[in-house]
């Protein structure tokens, strides 16, 4: 994509959304819906609504990065605005595990940079935190936003840049 090193994504209006995908409860009967889109001012946006019907109560977008080496880097930065919600951010090091690592953040309703440092990030399966070591920063596969926030819920959240420093 020829950006700098160290930015993962950077939205653009005419970037293309082939490579994100929104996974939403549905997988297991929910009736959550979760959107992607890109806005006419070139930023990235996943809106929708959480519903708990049916045991549900998630929705997401994952996008898969091709093999990333993070050695360079300790933390996670996102250039986002969200509506005040709090959202995770999950990441894998290696796409075909079955679990990922996740961090949880907070939005403002404003346009926020958020520094989420690697160590912090938790191993989880399912919504339990697995016996293992947290993220070790090494390399990047795939990074998803998600909100699950046990409530019956819209949200819109606004990407922008997406970071490693």
């Amino acid at each position: 994509m020829g950006y700098a090193p160290n930015v993962l994504y950077d939205f653009k209006p005419d970037c293309s959304l082939s490579d994100w995908k929104i996974v939403d409860d549905t997988v297991m009967g929910g009736r959550s819906s979760g959107n992607f889109s890109i806005t006419k001012n070139g930023t990235g946006l996943f809106d929708g609504s959480v519903s708990l019907e049916n045991n549900g109560g998630f929705s997401s977008v994952r996008h898969k990065v091709k093999d990333t080496s993070l050695v360079d880097f300790s933390s996670f930065v996102l250039k986002l605005k969200g509506d005040g919600k709090s959202y995770q951010f999950r990441v894998k090091d290696d796409v075909n595990s079955y679990y990922s690592y996740k961090k949880d953040f907070s939005t403002s309703g404003d346009w926020q940079e958020i520094q989420l440092k690697f160590s912090d990030f938790t191993p989880t399966y399912r919504g339990r935190t697995l016996d293992i070591p947290n993220f070790s920063g090494t390399s990047l596969e795939e990074m998803t936003f998600l909100i699950a926030n046990k409530e019956n819920e819209k949200f819109r959240l606004e990407l922008d840049v997406l970071s490693v420093k």
